[in-house]
């Protein structure tokens, strides 16, 4: 089991350059989680992409049903203080802190292409490329 970044859900299902990278991760353990706020997220992402004309919503709305499969009911409430506590003490966002805040609950790794996230957590926090290795 690992956490996962909303980056790396987008990358697997938006074709570009991470793409074969997610796919690998996704080989290398299949059983991901995520905090409740990942489906924001990547609803806002896809919202993003149809505003600017690089997806038509009848897409958007696809990809967004295979995130849903692929996530399932994997998506788990965080203890807010700790997340406040994470951010505060980090200077990351409170989004970014509930991805770290449900890896530590869980004892496993938060895979994300996120430098900051990267550089303020070390201990928790991995990239996909020494994941994958």
């Amino acid at each position: 089991m690992i956490v996962v970044d909303t980056n790396v859900v987008a990358y697997l299902l938006i074709e570009g350059i991470k793409t074969p990278e997610a796919a690998e991760i996704l080989r290398r353990d299949a059983d991901w989680v995520a905090p409740l706020l990942w489906k924001s997220e990547f609803r806002n992402l896809l919202a993003l992409y149809v505003k600017g004309g690089h997806r038509r919503l009848a897409e958007a709305l696809e990809i967004m049903e295979a995130a849903d499969g692929l996530m399932g009911n994997k998506g788990f409430p965080v203890d807010s203080a700790r997340v406040l506590d994470l951010a505060a003490e980090s200077g990351c966002t409170a989004y970014d802190s509930e991805f770290v805040a449900l890896a530590e609950e869980l004892g496993v790794p938060l895979v994300t292409w996120d430098r900051a996230i990267l550089e303020a957590f070390p201990r928790v926090a991995v990239e996909p490329s020494v994941f994958c290795r």
